[in-house]
């Protein structure tokens, strides 16, 4: 009884916690590229940058889907007058361009206001730094023209923390020609050679950066590559790179300082790139075809919705019987078991042994969505998800995670508490907006008021089903050694629950990307 009232008390606090508006904030903690600061440790004061739906990402062949509702991208206002001023500067992590707001994206759901662009880069000694990357290939730079929602809020401040805050659009660049356009504000780069300095340069044409194909492109779901790496981000990266000289890309890659002119040990600003994250089955739709054999087509959004209404209240086994399962996610090979207690051969808690570290702690594992054994909550985790008009603030979510876990004197599990948390409802977003394959820790989440009889009938079938799918890949193809990719998961290994991982409360800081 008291364990029934104490999974009550924590659901509504974490419904709570969903739901509620917040300001802009979040830690304040120093980072970097590389050494003790380095990306492998901003999680230890920015926890969303190990969580979900990270970015950048390999945008491999087989994440590909081709969807032909996909338009050309379109900008409003990006002919500026050279009367008006634009602010360079160097925050220490990167050279950004200001951007009025009246600039804009008018081909997406939402209208979408420019803010501020920026870029990633190598270095002399390395001509690749690009963010994304193409199979493996990394280009020597990359472009992002950041935009937020300004259909639903009021500034990028207020955006930045909501799923649907922003939309960044990203240009490859590699060395070639000459480019005029971004000599107009390179050539102003000796008056920010060091960090916090700013200068004011003439506006111009900002559409002249940008590709001469905008209607061929990569979209999908993902985050800010910079703390504190909110997955608030809808991605629209070009497929056609951008050239600039040699010369150009040197200004960028030896002429600036990652340090302020008063110190004495002067650090270069360079190989400011973050390494490509899990895909956490994301899928990235494209706006073309042609050079990619056998593409698969994104399934349609309707034929989605029927999926999540079937697991919701539908007869679960028909979800195979009908040949949906190449919407789902493969299965293991005994369906309905849980893992054994067991450490990997890299290091990681199989999913049984992290529940057994969450209830020696006394926190309830996926907060906020699961009251008592076989109870659904008053308010479902999934409504947000499936009506995209209610949002997700990320700052409140991770305060409120933070409070709880504090009582509970977990706060090391701060990452994996907001990875629980918020997973399956961006999984879920993203698979109804066909830029995801529905996750089996989601399906779990959708189905946890079913009884455990239909639960059981849905994971048998479905890896029945699964099963005769291969076989009839192996046959087709005569090559015993072949894997299907339809419906192939993502690994996504969690951090040892031993590691210690501190946190530090939220301040307001600068973001960057």
């Amino acid at each position: 009884m008291r364990s029934s009232r104490y999974f009550s008390a924590m659901t509504l606090a974490f419904t709570f916690i969903i739901f509620i508006a917040c300001p802009f904030a979040s830690s304040g903690a120093k980072w970097e590229y590389n050494g003790p600061d380095g990306e492998h440790n901003w999680s230890s004061s920015y926890p969303f940058c190990g969580g979900a739906f990270q970015s950048p990402i390999d945008l491999q062949t087989q994440l590909l889907r081709y969807d032909p509702n996909l338009p050309p991208i379109q900008v409003q206002n990006y002919n500026l007058s050279s009367n008006e001023q634009l602010t360079l500067s160097n925050n220490g992590h990167s050279v950004q361009l200001s951007l009025p707001s009246h600039m804009y994206i008018s081909s997406l759901p939402h209208q979408y206001s420019a803010a501020q662009l920026h870029f990633h880069w190598g270095s002399s000694n390395l001509l690749t730094g690009s963010e994304h990357t193409v199979n493996g290939k990394r280009f020597a730079g990359e472009m992002h023209i950041v935009h937020f929602n300004s259909d639903k809020y009021p500034n990028i401040s207020m955006a930045v923390d909501k799923h649907d805050g922003l939309a960044v659009l990203g240009v490859f660049i590699e060395i070639g020609e000459f480019n005029p356009a971004f000599d107009r504000f390179f050539k102003f780069m000796n008056g920010i050679k060091y960090r916090d300095q700013k200068i004011q340069v003439p506006a111009f044409n900002i559409r002249t950066l940008l590709p001469a194909r905008m209607d061929e492109y990569y979209r999908y779901d993902g985050s800010l590559t910079t703390p504190p790496c909110y997955p608030s981000v809808l991605w629209t990266v070009f497929r056609r790179p951008v050239t600039i000289s040699r010369k150009q890309f040197l200004s960028l890659a030896t002429a600036l300082y990652a340090s302020y002119a008063q110190e004495s040990a002067t650090v270069p600003l360079h190989g400011n790139y973050r390494k490509p994250q899990l895909a956490d089955n994301r899928v990235v739709l494209v706006s073309f075809k042609d050079g990619l054999h056998g593409i698969l087509s994104a399934a349609s959004p309707f034929q989605r919705k029927q999926v999540i209404k079937k697991l919701l209240v539908g007869d679960l086994a028909d979800l195979a019987d009908e040949g949906l399962h190449q919407l789902l996610p493969n299965l293991s090979s005994k369906p309905g078991k849980d893992k054994k207690l067991r450490k990997n051969k890299k290091g990681h808690w199989s999913q049984a042994t992290q529940k057994q570290h969450w209830s020696k702690n006394k926190v309830p594992s996926n907060p906020g969505y699961s009251s008592s054994a076989g109870k659904n909550m008053a308010t479902p985790w999934y409504m947000g998800a499936i009506d995209t008009d209610k949002g997700m603030c990320f700052v409140s979510l991770e305060e409120n995670v933070m409070h709880q876990l504090e009582r509970y004197h977990a706060t090391g599990l701060m990452v994996d508490a907001l990875k629980e948390v918020v997973f399956p409802e961006l999984n879920l977003r993203s698979y109804l907006h066909c830029r995801s394959d529905l996750d089996l820790q989601t399906i779990r989440k959708l189905i946890q008021g079913r009884s455990r009889d239909e639960a059981t009938e849905l994971e048998q079938s479905l890896a029945e089903a699964m099963l005769k799918k291969m076989r009839r890949q192996i046959n087709q193809h005569r090559n015993p050694n072949m894997k299907t990719t339809i419906g192939l998961p993502q690994a996504t290994l969690p951090k040892d629950f031993n590691s210690a991982l501190t946190y530090h409360r939220p301040q307001r800081v600068e973001w960057e990307d």
